[in-house]
């Protein structure tokens, strides 16, 4: 089993990959749609979001924890 390069998301099925395709290294929830891995930036924005709506915190509080734990992932060693 693969884990999404830029979310830590664990892609278990076809449909989990970006495009549907196995050989990616990151998931349907962060890829754009023509199938290219989204930014930093809007990969920091979906993730707060996500954090705001589903753990209740405020946005700058989710925007926090957001960037903790990208830090942690490949894909964003270097931001």
């Amino acid at each position: 089993m693969k884990i999404c390069i830029a979310c830590g998301m664990p892609m278990k099925n076809r449909e989990d990959f970006a495009m549907r395709d196995e050989e990616k290294d990151y998931c349907a929830f962060c890829a754009r749609p023509d199938g290219t891995m989204q930014s930093y930036e809007e990969k920091l924005e979906s993730m707060t979001g996500f954090i705001v709506k589903t753990q209740g915190f405020d946005n700058h509080a989710a925007c926090h924890l957001a960037k903790g734990m990208l830090a942690k992932l490949p894909a964003w060693k270097n931001e």
